[in-house]
């Protein structure tokens, strides 16, 4: 199990929600906030995407994918006036038995310091809570290595899908 992230101050709750989370990294001028419930703006979060090489959706069906899924993380870099989003992901699934992550990404100027790692464990910290069994993810062959060192399964091809299990 994962050290529990600390909870934001409550003045941040009414900007990230209740579940909100703050984010350690290295630089100490930085407020870092995962956050589940505050809104993404499509167009950020499509900016987001494209940074990190992904090909461009369109905007109503990203809105239909973000309605659809059972979860949503934001990593949000805090700011008073305009909070900036600069993590992603997402997961399907029954809540239970089964989740899918989807479309994990940090922002590459970000990239190298664990946030990352932070953020799949935060995932998986909700999942977690909501008491699901199993975990399954589909990444670029480029990635998987980063999903491998953190102890997922790989598939027997060991190409794109990995498992995590509940203990």
């Amino acid at each position: 199990m994962t050290q529990p992230l600390p909870m934001v101050a409550e003045s941040l709750q009414g900007l990230y929600g209740p579940e909100a989370r703050l984010c350690p990294c290295a630089n100490e001028k930085l407020t870092l906030v995962f956050s589940q419930t505050r809104a993404f703006d499509l167009v950020e979060l499509e900016q987001l995407l494209e940074a990190v090489g992904w090909s461009r959706r369109p905007v109503r069906r990203v809105r239909k994918a973000l309605t659809n899924s059972l979860l949503k993380v934001g990593l949000w870099r805090h700011d008073p006036r305009v909070p900036r989003l600069i993590g992603f992901a997402r997961c399907t699934g029954d809540g239970v038995f089964e989740a899918t992550v989807w479309d994990v990404a940090v922002h590459p100027i970000y990239q190298g310091g664990g946030l990352g790692r932070q953020m799949m464990d935060y995932v998986l910290d909700a999942l977690r809570e909501m008491g699901t069994e199993r975990v399954s993810l589909f990444a670029d062959p480029g990635v998987v290595s980063f999903y491998q060192r953190q102890g997922w399964e790989l598939e027997p091809q060991q190409h794109r899908c990995g498992f995590w299990y509940s203990s």
